[in-house]
């Protein structure tokens, strides 16, 4: 239609496309066996949730009091069981469906997420997301990590630059977008740790039915 414009849609991962949190529980539990401690419950492991798996580990270091000089021994093990964990995954409903409905308008997708570039691959082929992003930033594929916004940036001009939409799940997402300039679409049920009012958003929505319109309406803006 005569003045409407294609528009980029990068998206988050964990906690806006795929719950993942019960697999990162399971890498998180199996650390600890290993290691004589305790398991975390997963609210708790929700709420590490968001800053990389190096700031996971600090957390889950912190809170059962593990050796801090280990932190990069138990990193590694935590990628070992890490990478290649899809099968206690989701994907969100409708989430498929929206990613499709986007393609096939013209828009051009993409994917920036703090989990590191393996495991976000792994997922991505796990669920056949692969062939419906057009670029994929893991948080190790640039030195900087979100909320920094190198990595949004760099997916943006990927995609070839213009309109841009960022649609993630959480506080992190929405300093990230904010940064970049960029819109931002929140959507509710992920891993936030923030009222939605305390998080800057453009949009919100709870279910993905409802961003094919939002992204319509900034095409038609």
């Amino acid at each position: 239609m005569e003045g409407q414009r294609l528009v980029n849609v990068i998206f988050d991962l964990d906690g806006t496309l795929i719950d993942s949190a019960p697999d990162i529980r399971f890498a998180v539990n199996k650390v600890l066996e290993e290691n004589g401690a305790a398991p975390l419950d997963l609210p708790t492991v929700i709420g590490f949730i968001g800053n990389g798996t190096s700031v996971l580990m600090d957390k889950v270091i912190a809170a059962r009091d593990l050796d801090r000089e280990r932190h990069g021994a138990l990193l590694e093990r935590l990628m070992d069981f890490y990478e290649g964990a899809t099968s206690r995954t989701t994907l969100y409903p409708g989430c498929l469906d929206a990613l499709d409905t986007l393609r096939e308008a013209g828009h051009r997708l993409g994917l920036c997420t703090n989990k590191p570039l393996a495991p976000a691959r792994d997922v991505l082929a796990h669920f056949d997301l692969a062939r419906r992003m057009d670029t994929v930033y893991g948080g190790d594929s640039l030195p900087q990590k979100k909320p920094d916004p190198a990595p949004l940036l760099a997916a943006m001009r990927d995609l070839g630059g213009g309109p841009t939409l960022y649609v993630g799940d959480s506080e992190v997402d929405g300093e990230t977008a904010e940064r970049a300039g960029l819109a931002f679409a929140l959507f509710t049920e992920g891993y936030r740790h923030v009222p939605v009012a305390e998080i800057p958003h453009a949009h919100a929505f709870d279910h993905f039915d409802a961003l094919p319109d939002i992204v319509a309406g900034l095409r038609a803006g």
